[in-house]
C-alpha cells in the first residue's frame, strides 16, 4: 500500500500504466512498488506478508519493553517468562561464553549409545525436545474419527528441506546438496571433529541420509489423507518395523496403554526399522550428534549461529545477512511462548471494532459460497445438499482463542538460553501427550494472535484468522471495501475453499476423512482439478524451475475459489452501499487491484526455487495472475479479449468452485 493517506487506501500512481493490465495485472499494479521496494539484505523476500509481519514483531517488541518497564514481576507469571527468555537470548556473553555446553549432557548420551535400546533410549530423549531423527511420534485427531485423538507415527529425520535434493541431479539439486555436505562438514569440525574426521563423518552421514531420503513419501503424495492413514494395531507396527522396541518407546514418552497406531508412511517405518537393525552405531551416534547441534545452532555461540546460517540462510533462501539479533531472539520466544505474549498483543492491538467489520465480511463469504454452491452446474443435488451441510458446520475463528493456554510449572532463566528452548519443548511435548485419552479439545488453536497468517483445519472443520493478519495492508477500517473484500475476502474465501479443495474435499461435516460425493461428481472433480494442475505446470521460475501443479494444487484451487467467493461476497456489500468510480476505476477494477495487493512481493531466485521444489503454495505472480486468466469477472472489469496475454479460451478457464 502507499503510505499517502488516500480518499481510498491506495495510491493510483503506484500503478505501472507501461503494463497492459489485460497482459500482466501482476506487474501493473505491484511493478512501481517492486522497483522502489528492494528486498533488504537479512530477508530472503519482500511483500506484502514480509512487511505486516516485520510490523507486528515491532509491536511485540514494544509488548517486550512494556515488560521490561514493570518494577517486578510474579515468578511463574506470563511476564516472567516472557521477559526472562528474552533476555537470555540477548545475553550473547554468554552464549558465546557457553560454546557448545549446553548440548553437552545430551551430545554424552548420545556418545555412549552400545546397543540398540541405548539407540532408542537417546531418539525417544530427542523427539522430546524437538529434534528431528530416524522418525516422528505425536498425538493428533484421527482423521476417519475426529472426537478422538490418535498416536500418529511419521517420517521424519532429514536436514534437507525435501527427499529429492538428496535423489535428483539437476543443477538445483546439486547446487543445494553439494552445499548441504560442505555444511555438514563444518558443522562436524565445529563439534570438535578434525578435517579429515569430518570429512570422513561426512561421508557417512550423506549415505545414511540418502537412504532415509529413497525411503521418504513424496510431497506429492504426502498431500494425500487416503495415502496417509493406515491404521494400525501394536503388533502390527511391530510387525512393519521389528528392529524398533514399540512399546518400550511409547511408554518412555509416557504412553502406556496403545490401543491403535496411525502410520502415515509404513514403507518409510519399514526401511527405517532395517537402518537400526543394520546401520553400524557409529553412523547413528554421528547422525545423532549432528542433528542435535544443527537443530539447535541457532540459539548456540556465534560460530553455530553464523554456520547455520550460511547454508539455510544464504544457499537455501539467498538471504544476505543475518536478522539483527533482537528478531532472531523474538521469534524464539514468539514461538515458545505465543499465547502467552498474545493474550498481551490482542489488549493492545486488537480493536472491537475490527472484529465487528470482520464478521461482517465473513457473513458475506458464506452467504457468496453458499449461493455459489447451489448455483454449480456440474454437482448433482446429493453431492451438493452435503456440501452445503459442511459449508454451514464451518467453525470460524476470528482474532484470539476464548480460552489461553497456561504455561504453569515451566521454568524460564535469564541466562540459559538453549536450555529454556530445551524446557519449552520438553513441556510443549507433555503437553501434547497430555491429550491422549481426552476429549477433543475445539477451542484450541495452532497460530498464534500475534501471527500473519490463517489456516483451515479439516478434523476441526475450523477457518482461522489471527488478529494480526487483520490490520492494513490486508484489512483497514478505513480503507474503501474495495480492497478489503479484494485483500482480506480473498484470503478468507481461500481458506473457506481448503474445505473443498482436493485434500480438505475428502473431509465431511464432522472432520471425518470419509467419502461424501457420488462418484460421478468426484470423477468430474478430479476432471477440473486436473486443469488446473496442467496449468501450473506451465509456469516457470528462476533457471527454468517450474511449478509443481501437483504440489500446489490444494493451494490453487483455494487461491481460485478465493477470488470467486471475495468477489461475490464484495457484490452483496455494494448492494447494500451502492456503486461510485474512484480515480476513474469502478468498484470491480479497484476490488481487483485489492486483490493484487495481496501476494505483492520480490523474492530472491534461490527462495523462489527453493519455494517451487518444496511448498505447496505458488510463488506471488502466479497466486494473481493464474487465477485471474480464468476469472469471467476480471475479463469484463479489464475488457481482456484473445490476443491479450491473459486471454484464455473459455473451454481452458476452470475455477472449480
Amino acid at each position: 500500500m502507499s503510505k499517502k493517506n488516500t480518499s481510498w487506501g491506495f495510491d493510483t500512481k503506484e500503478l505501472d500504466h507501461t503494463i497492459r493490465p489485460q497482459d500482466d495485472f501482476f506487474h501493473f499494479t505491484n511493478k512501481k512498488w517492486m522497483d522502489s521496494n528492494p528486498i533488504p539484505k537479512e530477508e530472503s523476500r519482500w511483500g506484502t506478508f514480509n512487511i505486516l509481519r516485520f510490523q507486528v514483531e515491532k509491536q511485540v517488541k514494544t509488548l517486550l519493553a512494556d515488560i521490561e518497564s514493570l518494577k517486578r514481576v510474579r515468578p511463574g507469571s506470563p511476564e516472567q517468562l516472557i521477559r526472562d527468555f528474552y533476555r537470555s537470548g540477548l545475553d550473547t556473553k554468554t552464549r558465546n561464553a557457553l560454546g557448545l555446553s549446553p548440548l553437552s549432557g545430551l551430545i554424552k548420551k548420545i556418545q555412549e549409545i552400545s546397543s540398540k535400546e541405548d539407540l532408542e533410549i537417546v531418539i525417544e530423549k530427542l523427539h522430546r525436545i524437538g529434534v528431528g531423527v530416524g522418525w516422528s511420534a505425536g498425538i493428533d485427531q484421527d482423521a476417519k474419527n475426529s472426537e478422538r485423538y490418535a498416536l500418529h507415527v511419521s517420517q521424519d529425520g532429514l536436514g534437507l528441506p525435501d527427499r529429492e535434493y538428496y535423489l535428483k541431479n539437476d543443477p538445483e539439486s546439486l547446487r543445494v546438496r553439494t552445499a548441504y555436505e560442505e555444511h555438514v562438514e563444518k558443522l562436524f569440525m565445529l563439534m570438535g571433529r578434525s578435517r579429515t574426521e569430518a570429512a570422513s563423518e561426512k561421508e557417512a552421514f550423506m549415505t545414511f541420509e540418502t537412504k532415509l531420503a529413497r525411503a521418504s513419501m513424496r510431497k506429492e503424495d504426502q498431500r494425500d489423507p487416503d495415502k496417509t492413514y493406515h491404521k494400525f494395531s501394536l503388533a502390527k507396527l511391530k510387525t512393519t518395523a521389528p528392529a524398533i522396541n514399540w512399546k518400550k518407546y511409547f511408554e518412555r514418552a509416557g504412553i502406556k496403554e496403545v490401543p491403535y497406531i496411525i502410520v502415515t508412511q509404513p514403507e518409510f517405518m519399514a526401511k527405517v526399522s532395517g537402518l537400526v537393525e543394520k546401520t553400524d552405531l557409529s553412523v547413528w551416534r554421528s547422525y545423532l550428534e549432528w542433528h542435535l547441534v544443527n537443530d539447535y545452532s541457532g540459539v548456540l555461540s556465534l560460530p553455530f549461529i553464523k554456520q547455520s546460517f550460511s547454508f539455510y540462510g544464504t544457499v537455501l533462501s539467498g538471504t544476505k545477512v543475518m536478522r539483527p539479533l533482537w528478531r532472531r531472539v523474538l521469534s524464539v520466544v514468539n514461538g515458545s511462548l505465543g499465547e502467552a505474549l498474545g493474550q498481551l498483543y490482542v489488549q493492545k492491538y486488537f480493536s472491537p471494532e475490527s472484529k465487528k467489520k470482520m464478521d461482517l465480511l465473513v457473513d458475506d463469504l458464506f452467504t457468496a459460497y453458499k449461493a455459489r454452491i447451489e448455483s454449480l452446474t456440474w454437482m448433482t443435488p446429493q453431492t451438493k445438499k452435503k456440501a452445503l451441510i459442511k459449508l454451514a458446520s464451518l467453525n470460524r475463528k476470528i482474532g484470539y482463542p476464548t480460552k489461553w493456554k497456561s504455561y504453569a510449572g515451566l521454568r524460564i532463566s535469564p541466562n540459559e538460553y538453549a536450555h529454556n528452548v530445551m524446557r519449552v519443548n520438553e513441556y510443549e511435548h507433555k503437553r501434547e501427550l497430555k491429550k491422549f485419552g481426552k476429549p477433543i479439545n475445539r477451542a484450541e488453536w495452532f497460530m498464534y494472535p500475534q501471527t500473519v497468517n490463517a489456516y483451515f483445519a479439516p478434523n476441526l472443520n475450523d477457518i482461522v484468522f489471527p488478529a494480526a493478519i487483520l490490520q492494513p495492508p490486508f484489512f483497514n477500517l478505513t480503507a474503501d471495501d474495495a480492497l478489503n473484500y479484494g485483500c482480506i475476502g480473498t484470503v478468507i474465501g481461500h481458506e473457506i475453499t481448503h474445505g473443498f479443495d482436493d485434500e480438505g474435499s475428502k473431509f465431511d461435516h464432522k472432520g471425518n476423512l470419509k467419502g461424501w460425493w457420488t462418484a460421478e461428481d468426484r470423477k468430474e472433480f478430479e476432471r477440473k482439478a486436473k486443469k488446473v494442475e496442467k496449468q501450473f505446470n506451465a509456469y516457470k521460475v528462476a533457471d527454468g524451475v517450474a511449478v509443481n501443479g501437483k504440489l500446489t494444487l490444494g493451494e490453487n484451487i483455494a487461491d481460485l475459489g478465493g477470488i470467486s467467493i471475495a468477489y461475490d461476497a464484495y457484490q452483496l456489500q455494494l448492494a447494500r452501499t451502492g456503486r461510485k468510480d474512484i480515480d476513474g476505476l469502478s468498484p470491480e477494477q479497484r476490488f481487483f487491484i485489492g486483490f493484487s495487493l495481496f501476494e505483492r512481493e520480490n523474492a530472491r531466485p534461490e527462495f523462489t526455487k527453493m519455494q517451487v521444489l518444496t511448498d505447496p503454495h505458488s510463488p506471488g505472480i502466479f497466486r494473481i495472475n493464474g487465477p485471474l486468466s480464468n476469472f469471467p469477472a476480471f475479463y469484463e472489469a479489464y475488457g481482456v479479449k484473445k490476443g491479450d496475454k491473459h486471454y484464455r479460451a473459455p473451454k481452458d478457464r476452470e475455477m472449480v468452485w
